[in-house]
């Protein structure tokens, strides 16, 4: 569960709001980053008791971070970990998601050689027994809303009847422009219409990727270093450029775009051979 501020305990607790503690914290930070089959939470947490840290460097007391979504999740922390990667078919995350690291006792703990407490305390210090398995501290939580990292808002479908093929890919300066003949092209009498476009949809994130390329390599070669690279001002890239390395993606070049796209777009093929498949297995 997520504890909330105001819970109360019969014993002094680490948190953000408590008064348990003198001049203590206990801060957490989570960016989440995935790809085709992972969740990658990267944890930076800070925790202002010595005496809570030296429990968990003796072994007496154990991190856990809480994910809070469709339903409770408990992974144990490393004392010095601060990369989770959960595989997706392992967890699932709703639009809203929360976080948040717990303390916990392995041992029965003693507060005598506590010298981080409030001075409320210091007559009777000596007499708080915390049992084995009970929480000693929580962090504040941290939200996610949702993904920004979606794809298909790279995209814009425009019709123009004066096309000369019946599909054009065009790039500007923030969006991926399918340009169809016609409204026929677009499957709208289909209730399948989004996915049978997915094959449009990896063209045009083909043609981004090779414009990306050309313009973020250095000296004319066909690959991109995300990791050396500054966040490009065109537009276009700047959405890629995040999208990829949220994705978890170090590197694009000619011969693993295909592997790019198959990360960053959902599994767009995939989905359209269903939704094919689904078609004629309906008679339709």
């Amino acid at each position: 569960m997520i504890y909330k501020k105001d819970v109360n305990f019969p014993y002094p607790l680490l948190t953000n709001t408590s008064n348990s503690y003198d001049g203590c914290n206990f801060i957490l930070d989570v960016n989440l980053d995935e790809n085709t089959n992972n969740y990658r939470f990267q944890i930076n947490y800070e925790i202002g008791s010595p005496f809570i840290n030296n429990l968990l460097e003796d072994g007496q007391a154990q991190l856990i971070l809480v994910i809070q979504s469709k339903d409770n999740k408990f992974y144990n922390l490393g004392l010095n970990e601060k990369v989770k990667e959960i595989p997706k078919n392992r967890i699932s995350l709703s639009k809203r998601t929360t976080l948040q690291l717990l303390i916990k006792a392995k041992d029965e703990i003693c507060f005598k050689e506590n010298m981080d407490l409030s001075s409320f305390f210091e007559e009777f210090k000596d007499e708080i027994i915390v049992p084995k398995s009970s929480i000693l501290g929580f962090s504040n939580s941290v939200i996610f809303e949702g993904s920004n990292a979606k794809p298909l808002e790279l995209f814009e479908k425009k019709i123009d009847p004066n096309l000369k093929s019946d599909i054009k890919i065009e790039l500007n300066s923030e969006t991926i422009v399918i340009n169809y003949k016609n409204d026929a092209l677009q499957f709208i009498d289909s209730p399948q219409s989004a996915t049978l476009n997915n094959p449009y949809v990896y063209m045009g994130l083909q043609k981004a990727l090779f414009q990306f390329i050309k313009n973020n390599s250095r000296n004319g070669e066909e690959e991109v270093d995300l990791e050396s690279i500054d966040s490009p001002e065109n537009g276009l890239d700047f959405k890629l450029y995040n999208l990829m390395k949220k994705k978890m993606i170090t590197e694009v070049n000619i011969d693993n775009m295909d592997e790019v796209i198959y990360a960053i777009s959902d599994k767009v093929i995939e989905k359209y051979c269903a939704a094919v498949r689904r078609l004629y297995s309906d008679g339709n």
